[in-house]
């Protein structure tokens, strides 16, 4: 009887594999797809974080265009009624009145 001859089980668990999952350019095309999702300087977690950045800056704007709106409108305002100005803000009277200042609590 001839000896039989021994297979390695890693050679027969390879061969279970089906031959498309074999393919050194699948390997190489899994490889290429795992650097650029989680090893690349671009990865999907830096261009999320650059996303996020982007919305906060641009809410910021917004806000700051609207704040620019209201001073610009109150010193519309306050440029053409500066008497009223003065007296709600800086308490100013003529000299033949008076003042009476009323706090809310």
């Amino acid at each position: 009887m001839p000896p039989r001859k021994v297979q390695n089980p890693l050679t027969t668990l390879w061969l279970k594999v089906p031959a498309y999952l074999r393919n050194r350019y699948f390997f190489t095309l899994v490889a290429f797809v795992l650097l650029m999702v989680f090893v690349d300087r671009h990865d999907v977690g830096t261009q999320l974080r650059l996303h996020r950045t982007v919305n906060r800056l641009e809410a910021d704007l917004e806000r700051y265009d609207e704040l620019t709106a209201q001073a610009e409108a109150t010193k519309l305002d306050m440029e053409q009624n500066r008497e009223r100005f003065a007296r709600e803000n800086y308490y100013m009277q003529q000299d033949d009145e008076d003042v009476f200042i009323i706090v809310d609590k």
